[in-house]
């Protein structure tokens, strides 16, 4: 099998409580096998976050056009000049349609396998209902092979359902973290609905009749909806079985259940008043509980809403205003779709060899593990451990190695400062794991990993192969 090269990768600018299992149970986790027709695999092939496969090698692009937002949620605070910053409702600097189109155009041409341009924000984009279908206009006027999508509370959705259609913006993310109102009164302080301001429960009724409406219209127009819900220990938390239950039958194609993300310095409602969000333990054990007749997404890094690159990476800052606008588009569809085409071949190669890898027969009741692994992206064990950012978990056993969380850290080569008490702040990162799997790794941090029963694997492969290969020699042991 032939690797990637990562040069087109990494190109730059120059210039608590357990869930009540009500209709989903914890049995058994078979959200990664649900069966999907063609059509629907081809429409979300190269969309990174419909695609836990595509995540791997496919980039997106969000478009910060939409500064208003019609609800209050108490976890959110829309800070500007937030760089250092990676969570939903943070940017940098707002954009006009134009200056956005052409961002796009930009970055399509810099960033090839770059497949999908998003509105996310820093507000709703249905509450700027202008500015968003402009930019959709644009860019798919002059940019026809980039997927268009975008992110609502819901609120105004209904009202916008045809021309969502009418520009073939294919991918809908709603975020719904209730369908009972006394739950969702602790979460939305008010909701602004045709120019009045709904205080309470008489809000979140509005807000969560026109949800529902906007994902019965979604499925009418045949257009994908993945649901966001933020996971709130003590409010929400084994509510979202039954929020699962729920979107579930009304279409919804992917569950997206996020931690909620409350540190005091962002000024959100819950971080001032000392709401903790959920453990990573928590968080999966609601997962596994809504897991089985849809698919759960458990790659999504919580992205800003100017978010450029590979999910897991942020490059926004390459790509500012200032630097973006003194640029020439070079956008080349026939360039891209030869990059593209690159891409498809090497997904063909990884999945042949991770069926090579996985057992010819199938092992029962083999103890599942989880691994740590450094990876830059094309599904590969390829990053340098003082490198990483992040580190994928990979959940293995005898018969298959499936990813099931990321965990973000501070990456550990800094020349010399605070690496001492970063390497700690790792290892309790991912203390339950076995090993983690890097392309290198130095010696003090690979002693100090061994001394707590973390093995280190160096090697440069497909994931799974890796994962796989390591399970075998642990289990002898």
């Amino acid at each position: 099998m032939t690797l990637p090269s990562t040069e087109v990768i990494n190109t730059t600018v120059t210039e608590p409580t357990k869930a009540k299992s009500g209709g989903c149970g914890r049995k058994s986790d078979t959200s990664h096998i649900v069966e999907m027709d063609e059509k629907t695999k081809e429409r979300i092939a190269k969309h990174p976050c419909y695609s836990e496969d595509a995540h791997h090698h496919y980039a997106r692009l969000h478009v910060a056009v939409a500064p208003a937002c019609n609800i209050q949620c108490n976890y959110c605070n829309r800070k500007y000049d937030c760089a250092n910053e990676s969570r939903p409702g943070v940017v940098s600097e707002l954009l006009t349609p134009e200056e956005a189109a052409h961002k796009a155009l930009v970055i399509a041409g810099k960033i090839p396998q770059m497949t999908v341009v998003g509105i996310a924000g820093p507000g709703d984009p249905l509450a700027n209902p202008e500015k968003t279908f402009r930019t959709f206009e644009l860019i798919a006027e002059q940019a026809p092979d980039i997927k268009l999508c975008l992110s609502t509370n819901g609120l105004m959705l209904p009202e916008y359902v045809d021309r969502i259609k009418q520009l073939n913006i294919d991918h809908v993310t709603i975020t719904i973290n209730m369908v009972d109102p006394e739950i969702g009164e602790k979460i939305y302080p008010w909701v602004h609905y045709n120019r009045k301001r709904y205080r309470g429960i008489e809000g979140v009724k509005i807000l969560h009749e026109k949800q529902m409406e906007g994902l019965d219209a979604l499925r009418e127009a045949d257009i994908l909806c993945k649901v966001n819900s933020v996971m709130i220990p003590g409010i929400n938390d084994e509510h979202l079985v039954e929020v699962n239950k729920v979107i579930r039958s009304k279409g919804a194609f992917l569950h997206n259940i996020m931690p909620l993300i409350s540190a005091p310095e962002h000024g959100t409602h819950f971080g001032l008043t000392g709401q903790r969000g959920p453990t990573q333990k928590e968080l999966k054990a609601v997962q596994d509980d809504c897991s089985g007749n849809m698919k759960m997404m458990r790659h999504c890094r919580q992205c800003r809403a100017d978010a450029v690159g590979l999910l897991g990476e942020d490059r926004s800052q390459e790509f500012t205003k200032d630097k973006i606008l003194e640029i020439t588009p070079e956008y080349d569809l026939s360039k891209r779709q030869e990059v593209h085409e690159g891409i498809e071949k090497f997904q063909q190669e990884i999945k042949a060899a991770k069926e090579k890898a996985k057992a010819d027969k199938k092992v029962a009741n083999s103890p599942k593990i989880l691994v740590a692994v450094a990876t830059k992206g094309s599904g590969l064990v390829n990053q340098h451990f003082g490198h990483a950012k992040e580190f994928q978990i990979y959940e293995v056993d005898a018969n298959e190695a499936r990813f099931v969380s990321h965990r973000k850290i501070d990456h550990f080569c800094q020349g010399g400062y605070g690496e001492e008490g970063t390497l700690e702040k790792i290892i309790e990162a991912i203390a339950d794991c076995k090993a983690v799997l890097v392309s290198k790794i130095g010696e003090c941090p690979k002693e100090k990993l061994q001394a707590v029963g973390i093995q280190t694997v160096e090697s440069y492969d497909i994931i799974e192969k890796v994962a796989l290969e390591f399970y075998q020699q642990w289990n002898k042991g």
